[in-house]
């Protein structure tokens, strides 16, 4: 008899199943701990210009100052254009009215009063009628030199935040990403580019299709002539 003192020897059967439960636990162990790290955000903080720098769409007004001096009568052959430029902006822009604000109280404001006239007449010359324009003063008592008329209209324009902004230090460069302003300008010149801002909204509806050369194309197709356009003369062909 063994005494009670004494451990009672392990099988074999009994030693495998003991190691089996002690790679089994080590395994969920290590499993664990590389659930643990894989659990940890990296890079959370955007490095994407365009998320710094996003474009928006936004109301803002669009003005065109046109300097008058005391001694004019009649505007300038480059401030008609300027205006007739901005009255074409204007009507593509879709807005109700165009404002033309002239000074009052000021050196020149009679001869702002003159040249109003002229302005008026540029913009009904571009197809702007009365009923679109809106005749203001503005108080300019005591201001002297070139007062100017200021021609304004509100409208939805393409535009981010202002560029030029430097909170970190450029130096500091341990964490490998752009500087805040980089970026900004590119953004700013698409958006300049933008003809119309709604297109961001919103895509446009379809336009009504060419039934005369849809019924040319299929006519060619019955007939099994060539279907697509004739090449211009002055289109250059690389292949060999």
């Amino acid at each position: 008899m063994i005494p009670s003192s004494i451990p009672a020897p392990v099988s074999g059967v009994a030693r495998h199943r003991a190691l089996l439960v002690g790679t089994a636990l080590l395994g969920v162990a290590l499993l664990a701990g590389c659930a643990k790290r894989d659990s940890i955000e990296v890079g959370s903080i955007p490095d994407d210009y365009r998320t710094r720098h996003p474009i928006v769409v936004a109301e803002a007004e669009k003005t065109l100052d046109i300097p008058i001096t005391s001694s004019d009568v009649h505007l300038s052959i480059a401030s008609r254009d300027r205006v007739a430029d901005f009255a074409r902006r204007f009507k593509r822009s879709g807005s109700a009215a165009i404002r033309v604000v002239v000074p009052g109280g000021s050196a020149n404001s009679a001869a702002a009063e003159l040249a109003s006239a002229d302005v008026l007449k540029a913009l009904r010359h571009e197809g702007v009628g009365p009923t679109r324009v809106l005749v203001q003063s503005y108080d300019a008592s005591g201001m002297t030199g070139p007062v100017p008329i200021q021609l304004a209209y509100s409208t939805l324009t393409a535009q981010t935040d202002p560029c030029g902004r430097w909170p970190d230090d450029l130096g500091s460069t341990h964490e490998n990403r752009n500087y805040f302003n980089f970026g900004c300008a590119s953004q700013q010149n698409l958006a300049a580019q933008i003809a119309d801002p709604r297109d961001l909204l919103g895509p446009r509806g379809e336009g009504e299709i060419d039934a005369e050369r849809r019924t040319t194309v299929l006519e060619d197709f019955r007939q099994g002539r060539v279907t697509s356009s004739d090449r211009p003369r002055t289109e250059i062909n690389y292949n060999p």
